[in-house]
């Protein structure tokens, strides 16, 4: 891809990470375009449909978790890399939630992007907890499908005051770590 075309890549993926997660799927493709700098047809050259754009944007999101998650456990100690990653992945699913059901209805829950997308976010639970678990932080007894339904189950509150929020995380993570 020739220089000029990825930063248009990029700028419109970015453009529209941050127009999905204000105004949800059924974002206007136009403001995509506009908050990227570029042309409606530029979009659709590298995007030729909505779709095309909604998949870029998760898969983008759940490699980039990936990523952000090898890197915690690599710079952090065991225990803030866990309550770091659990931010993270909150993060994630605000943006996640306004595209899943779209995705799922197009594509299909046994899509190779959403089975691609189940397992990165599995692989990454299972390393930040595992990591912990070994360092003696992180109860033995904890599974890395209950650590990903706690977290999810935070995300499925609506919307919480910041303080709200941190009092239920800690929560959570409370319930996690070792005494």
């Amino acid at each position: 891809m020739r220089a000029d075309a990825q930063r248009n890549h990029e700028r419109l993926v970015l453009a529209a990470r941050e127009v999905l997660r204000e105004s949800g799927a059924q974002c206007s493709l136009e403001e995509v375009a506009r908050r990227a700098g570029v042309g409606i047809g530029t979009l659709y050259r590298r995007f030729p449909t909505r779709l095309s754009l909604l998949e870029a944007v998760y898969r983008e999101d759940v490699d980039a978790l990936g990523q952000q998650t090898e890197r915690l456990i690599e710079s952090q100690e065991p225990w803030a890399a866990l309550e770091q990653w659990v931010w993270v992945l909150l993060d994630y699913a605000a943006t996640k939630r306004a595209l899943f059901s779209e995705l799922v209805d197009a594509v299909g829950r046994d899509s190779e992007l959403l089975t691609h997308s189940r397992q990165a976010v599995n692989d990454a639970a299972t390393a930040v907890l595992k990591n912990a678990q070994s360092a003696g932080v992180a109860r033995k007894d904890v599974e890395p499908s209950d650590l990903l339904r706690l977290v999810g189950g935070c995300t499925m509150m609506g919307e919480l005051d910041e303080a709200q929020q941190h009092r239920v995380v800690s929560i959570v993570l409370a319930g996690i770590r070792t005494a």
